[in-house]
Order: structure tokens, then C-alpha cells, then sequence
């Protein structure tokens, strides 16, 4: 890990997404809570709470907003797509990446080529620069890779200019390392295996480095529970083991001990690591842009680094153990 701080004033604030030429920002807005996923987070969001965080967004130093097809029904695309409108899209180097999503259980070509028209439409925007292929693991009996599958779909789309660059996003990580083997894709988003709970996503950042694939690395408050101890007890949007809470606590604790803000930390481990070369943070008001800005040139006491990796559940019970 590199001690240096990655803040919006330091060199290596922005980077090179792997070998895509895209120019991205070391954090993201993640765009999920942004739509309103009162299910998933706790919470709803108002549609002008929404779109102001996108405005925001545009005026800060996050170069970068993150968001899928299928977030809140479309609710995130529309949100990201008003605030564009109201600033006459004349923003060039901000880089909206987003996700096909099945529909009702559908995850073939032909519905490729709706996600994207329908992002296309609420994002307004004739080219999508960059998409991803959305939780293949989910749809284990798809076909990605079959003729006229889903793949073949998004590889059409980059050919036709409808597209530009293909990622693949998600948890499993034996799914992803099977989806990189088809090798169209050019950047590798995981989520939840690269965090102070779980470090089940070594492998596959290493062989995506090795490639020269991007990297970006979500959910690094584990979906809240690194956030604060109120949290619902999930890990990786589904029933955190005993083990994890238990580590959880005792990392809230050891945060407390030391005066740390534990959410802090877990932004800043990823940031620290040289391999991810973006980070996504997911938020659902303006007024959580300028704190989080701010914290990430929080100096964390080394003493926090040493224990809390003695803390790290066992890999037995990391979320890709089974």
C-alpha cells in the first residue's frame, strides 16, 4: 500500500481507466442510492434531492458518476440525465459510466440493445463512453458468450460507435475471471472484495492489472456497515456473516479508540491501493460531497493500518469462500 493521501489537490488525483485512454477521476459518484432504493439502502430520494447531487457533482473535483440501467428502474439515468440538461451537457470531461441490466429475467442481445437505448434516452446522450456488462452472475443460464448473446450485443454496440469502451461489473469473482477469459472487455468494476471485511478480489485485480485492464473498486463501506454501527446487518447486499459483524464492531471500536472516522478509513483503503485506479462512492445528498472531499486528506495513524488488518475475518468467511 502507498501511504501518500489521494485527495482532489494531490498529482495522482486523476488517471489512466487501464489502457482505454479514458481520464477519470481517483472517486466516483456512485450512482445507486442517488435514484431512490429505499429496499437496498433504508431510504428514499426525492427526484430534485437526486438531481441536485448530480449538479453538484458537475462542480466538483469527482470526474466520474457511476450508475446502471436497471438503478431504481431508470430513476438514476433520468436524475443524471436532468442535470445534464439543465447545464446544456457542455461538460467534456465528465465521464457518466453505466450498466446493462437484465429485464424480468431477460438478459439476452435483443435486450442489450434495449438497456442501451433506453440509457441512451434518459442520459441524452447519442454515444455511451463507457458501459458495463451488469451482475453476470445473477443470470448463471444467460448465454453471455453464446451467438446472439448478451456479449456479441455489446461487442455490435462498440463496433457501431453506439459505445465506445466495455467493462464487466460485479461481486463473483470466479464469474468475472470467466467473463475476462472472453477477452472484449477493457475494465473490471468489483464491488465488496476489496474492503477492511473482505479481500476476496486480490486475484482478479492482480490479473487485471497484468492485462492492462482498468480497475475500479464499489461498495467499499460494505453497503453501510463500515459506515456506521446502526447499520442493517448485511455485507454485500445480503446477511453479513457473524464473523464480519463481529469484525465490524471491533473495527468501529479500534476507530474510536484511535479517532478515526471508520467510513474515512474505508474510502482511503482503497484509495491507498496503487492496483485500483478508481473508487466508487455511492451518496444521495449534495451535502455529502464536501465531507467526503474533505476527508480523504485525513491523516489515519499507522497504528490503525497494523490492527486493523489483524482484524480481517478469516477468508472462510469472505463473501467468495464457497
Amino acid at each position: 500500500m502507498d501511504g501518500a493521501p489521494i485527495t482532489p489537490h494531490s498529482p495522482g488525483w486523476f488517471r489512466q481507466l487501464g489502457s482505454t485512454g479514458l481520464r477519470v477521476s481517483a472517486v466516483a459518484l456512485g450512482g445507486g442510492p442517488l435514484g431512490g432504493m429505499p429496499d437496498l439502502f433504508g431510504y428514499d430520494v426525492p427526484r430534485e434531492q437526486g438531481v441536485d447531487l448530480v449538479m453538484a457533482t458537475l462542480d466538483s473535483p469527482i470526474r466520474v458518476i457511476d450508475t446502471a440501467n436497471g438503478y431504481s428502474a431508470g430513476r438514476s439515468e433520468e436524475r443524471i440525465g436532468a442535470a445534464l440538461g439543465q447545464v446544456d451537457r457542455h461538460q467534456p470531461d465528465m465521464l457518466v459510466m453505466t450498466k446493462v441490466d437484465a429485464k424480468d429475467g431477460d438478459y439476452s442481445g435483443r435486450r442489450i440493445y434495449e438497456s442501451i437505448r433506453e440509457s441512451r434516452d434518459r442520459l441524452g446522450q447519442e454515444q455511451l463512453p463507457f458501459v458495463y456488462l451488469h451482475d453476470p452472475e445473477f443470470h448463471p443460464e444467460a448465454g453471455f458468450e453464446l451467438p446472439g448473446g448478451a456479449v456479441e450485443a455489446l461487442v455490435q454496440l462498440r463496433e457501431q460507435g453506439i459505445v465506445k469502451h466495455l467493462g464487466v461489473a460485479g461481486g463473483h469473482t470466479p464469474t468475472l475471471h470467466r467473463m475476462l477469459d472472453l477477452g472484449v472487455f477493457e475494465a473490471v468494476l468489483t464491488h465488496s472484495r476489496l474492503t477492511l471485511l473482505d479481500r476476496g478480489a486480490e486475484e482478479l485485480l492482480d490479473r487485471a492489472r497484468s492485462e492492462g485492464l482498468g480497475t475500479v473498486n464499489a461498495a467499499v463501506l460494505g453497503g453501510g456497515l463500515l459506515a456506521k454501527r446502526s447499520a442493517k446487518p448485511l455485507y454485500g447486499f445480503r446477511p453479513a456473516r457473524p464473523e464480519v459483524l463481529e469484525a465490524a464492531r471491533a473495527l468501529h471500536d479500534l476507530a474510536e479508540e484511535l479517532g478515526v472516522v471508520l467510513a474515512d478509513a474505508a474510502v482511503q483503503l482503497s484509495l491507498r491501493d496503487p492496483r485500483i485506479e478508481m473508487t466508487v462512492v455511492g451518496m444521495s445528498r449534495a451535502e455529502r460531497l464536501a465531507p467526503l472531499l474533505a476527508s480523504l486528506s485525513t491523516p489515519i495513524p499507522q497504528a490503525f493500518w497494523d490492527r486493523a488488518a489483524d482484524l480481517l475475518p478469516k477468508p472462510g468467511v469472505w463473501l467468495d469462500a464457497s
